[in-house]
């Protein structure tokens, strides 16, 4: 064995240097000396929510032309200051995942192909069964001429990823269309 190399060895240096703790330069390498963090090559930083569940942990978005490169915990935030579960610290594979769907896809009755639509038609879509459900099922008063104003054709399950504030307007929306099960995947 060459003595070059054998000074090469990660112990050698420590000793060498002085580095009893293998914290310092002994134990870096050219390569890592070369690496630089993602946020460092970053053009902007978006604050945002983490989307898992209804904590609300605080995210720092981390973007290099128009393309998400990492996602860190805010240390700003007053909920999880600088923290993240790790599906929080996994936010930028969701993001940048391969197999992502961009697109509406939709598939009629009885087909066996999806076809891609575009949002407005797919909305359009949703809003017109929603109201034609609504429609069909009706229940204005009970046999005994009670008021009931109600369909039981359409129903909500929320998630956990929505905060309060929306959780509580569609509550209030599908209460106002008439809807009895409103529930949220957190109760469940």
């Amino acid at each position: 064995m060459t003595a070059r190399r054998f000074l090469g060895w990660p112990a050698v240096r420590q000793i060498a240097s002085g580095d009893w703790l293998g914290r310092g330069p002994a134990v870096t390498s050219a390569r890592t000396e070369s690496l630089k963090p993602r946020t460092t090559t970053a053009d902007r930083v978006v604050q945002s929510i983490c989307p898992y569940c209804a904590v609300g942990c605080g995210q720092r978005v981390y973007v290099k032309d128009e393309k998400v490169v990492q996602i860190e915990g805010d240390p700003d935030s007053p909920i999880s200051r600088g923290r993240l579960c790790p599906k929080g610290s996994a936010s930028e594979q969701l993001v940048n995942a391969p197999g992502r769907q961009t697109e509406v896809l939709y598939r009629a009755p009885r087909a066996t192909d999806w076809q891609r639509l575009d949002l407005d038609t797919a909305v359009d879509m949703i809003a017109d069964r929603f109201i034609a459900a609504r429609r069909h099922d009706w229940q204005q008063t009970d046999e005994q001429g009670h008021l009931l104003r109600r369909t039981m054709k359409v129903a909500s399950l929320g998630g956990a990823t929505l905060d309060n504030e929306e959780n509580y307007l569609i509550k209030k929306l599908f209460t106002a269309a008439g809807a009895v099960q409103v529930e949220n995947q957190a109760r469940i």
